[in-house]
Order: structure tokens, then C-alpha cells, then sequence
């Protein structure tokens, strides 16, 4: 079961992403200077980073909450647990 609002912000996140993939092996296969293949690489990771967070909100209101039971307590649960997960990338 996947949330339609967070299906498309992963497939936009995911597009992003591949468009940073081509960029970065264009920008390489021309030598661009290293300290800027760093910097898009970094962005990369950051925008992967980003599209975890998504995946695993749609895991957690999905599949996750669907075994919690109560309702009430489930969005606090999933801003918690998500929460505890963006400290942990950090």
C-alpha cells in the first residue's frame, strides 16, 4: 500500500536524483575540476538522503501503522520515529 501524496514526492525525489546522476558522469567524463564533482556528489548523497526519509514515512504510515491499531497514535509514533531516523543520517 503506498500513500499516492508520498509515491509522488518519492518518483520527483527519484527523478532529481537521476538527473544529478548524469550530470555528475557528464561532469566527469569532461574533467571537471574535483572540488565540484565533490560538491554535486555530496548534493547526490543529500538528496538520497532525502528520498529515504520519504520511503521510510511511506513504510512506517503504511505498513508500520497498519499493525500499530490506534489511530490517534500513530501520526505522533511515525513523526517520532522519523525524527529519530533524520538524527541518525545526519
Amino acid at each position: 500500500m503506498v500513500d499516492p501524496k508520498l509515491k509522488k514526492k518519492a518518483l520527483h525525489r527519484a527523478k532529481i536524483i537521476e538527473g544529478q546522476a548524469k550530470a555528475l558522469a557528464k561532469a566527469i567524463e569532461t574533467e571537471v575540476y574535483c572540488t565540484e564533482l565533490l560538491n554535486q556528489s555530496f548534493s547526490m548523497q543529500k538528496s538520497l538522503k532525502s528520498l529515504d526519509n520519504v520511503l521510510l514515512e511511506n513504510h512506517l504510515k503504511s505498513h508500520v501503522t497498519h499493525e500499530l491499531g490506534d489511530k490517534g497514535k500513530q501520526d505522533r509514533v511515525v513523526k517520532e520515529l522519523l525524527q529519530v531516523f533524520a538524527l541518525s543520517n545526519r
